[in-house]
């Protein structure tokens, strides 16, 4: 169950970057569920991680490894978050670390640990260790699509992008994978994602590209308001390509960037198309806020509301709902006559009320899309932000029911 298409474009080969996937029988037999990425030596690495203090074992080493040396590998399993495992969670990671680097004449700095799946479990790490191997063979240049169903816990599909590019005469490619589905919640959510150039680009200058493109993408979307122990955001540069860049002020870089937040926004909202149980894609959007922190507030309560998610599902033009959330989110003397509310291009509310011209049946047209869009006008300022989220259906009920089944 997903919104929209099924897209498995061809991804382009990302210059200095090998991927290989293989069953390892973490949790479930006959399912890929253990990734490698080999990243060529000179280049750099950037990332976010989630900001749930209870962030998980492996979350904690690869802040660590990521900061230290260069990295050379991303080890990724599914099945186990190894989370909430105490120390003896921590020396597993370690140990997969280890492990990979004596197999690969690398430090176990140079080896970052990820995972996702099932909190509290012990990671059986003697199926990763027996596993190397195999997954170090599997390496491919053309790994992509494999890696990237690698990685899925309850997604239906993988989610992929590619761009190929010119910049002042300069080609460059990047080309990146993420899951996530539930638990999906800004500060990242239960979601893993690797974002790749052939782009030559100092750390320093990495790692704050890579903030910019996560503020404005995986840091505006929710399914369920819940924050995980294991999200990553990773943005590696190869440097094998013919682009550098050496100033964020300068065209080249901001042309870069303009580029990489169109990727990370497509690997975001695929997130969001697939969520558990999803059956519609909402855009909230919130103009005229006194700032950008009162426009995510309303955005996120709306977002949130369990009563509207669940109207979503039901597609059930409830628009009293919207009004309801859009008034327990904080805006201080929020003047409720000026604000509007819409539905794609029929106006709900203004004047504090329904709209004169409202008409129930131009509302159940809009809410009958799978494609749904939300737009409030709190009239307070110019500050305008938007998020993506889904509705809340009994399937999802469900997948969470018996997520440990």
């Amino acid at each position: 169950m997903a919104v929209g298409p099924d897209r498995e474009d061809r991804i382009a080969a990302v210059e200095g970057i090998r991927l290989g996937a293989v069953e390892s029988h973490i949790r479930y037999a006959k399912r890929l569920d253990l990734v490698l990425v080999e990243i060529a030596e000179g280049s750099t690495t950037a990332g976010v991680f989630t900001q749930n203090a209870f962030c998980a074992a492996p979350v904690r080493i690869a802040k660590k490894h990521v900061e230290a040396v260069a990295s050379r590998y991303f080890l990724i399993n599914t099945g186990n978050a190894n989370a909430g495992t105490g120390s003896k969670g921590e020396a597993a990671a370690m140990a997969c670390c280890e492990a990979l680097a004596e197999l690969t004449d690398t430090s176990a700095q140079q080896v970052l640990p990820f995972s996702t799946g099932v909190i509290g479990e012990q990671l059986p790490y003697e199926k990763i260790l027996n596993s190397l191997p195999a997954l170090s063979e599997a390496l491919a240049e053309d790994g992509w699509l494999l890696a990237a169903r690698g990685i899925m816990t309850t997604d239906t599909r993988p989610k992929l992008s590619s761009a190929s590019l010119e910049i002042e005469g300069a080609k460059v490619r990047l080309s990146g994978f993420a899951k996530g589905s539930g638990m999906i919640r800004p500060n990242m959510a239960t979601m893993l994602a690797y974002v790749f150039t052939d782009a030559r680009i100092a750390k320093n200058l990495l790692d704050e590209i890579l903030s910019r493109a996560v503020k404005s993408s995986f840091n505006r979307i929710t399914v369920d308001g819940d924050t995980s122990t294991n999200d990553c955001c990773m943005l590696v540069a190869t440097g094998k390509g013919s682009l550098e860049i050496k100033d964020l002020q300068s065209e080249a870089a901001k042309e870069f960037q303009s580029e990489l937040n169109r990727t990370f926004e497509q690997l975001a909202t695929d997130l969001i198309r697939d969520a558990e149980g999803a059956t519609k894609f909402i855009t909230i959007e919130v103009a005229g806020g006194a700032s950008e922190q009162e426009c995510l507030a309303v955005a996120y309560t709306v977002a949130e509301s369990p009563l509207v998610k669940t109207a979503f599902f039901a597609s059930d033009p409830n628009w009293g709902r919207i009004l309801a959330a859009i008034g327990r989110a904080g805006v201080i003397d929020l003047d409720l006559e000026k604000v509007t509310v819409a539905l794609g291009d029929t106006l709900l509310v203004s004047s504090g009320a329904v709209d004169e011209d409202y008409r129930e049946s131009a509302g159940q047209a809009e809410m009958d899309k799978d494609e749904i869009w939300v737009s409030i006008n709190l009239a307070r300022g110019q500050a305008k932000e938007k998020v993506w989220t889904s509705d809340l259906s009994s399937e999802y009920v469900r997948i969470n029911a018996d997520y440990r089944s």
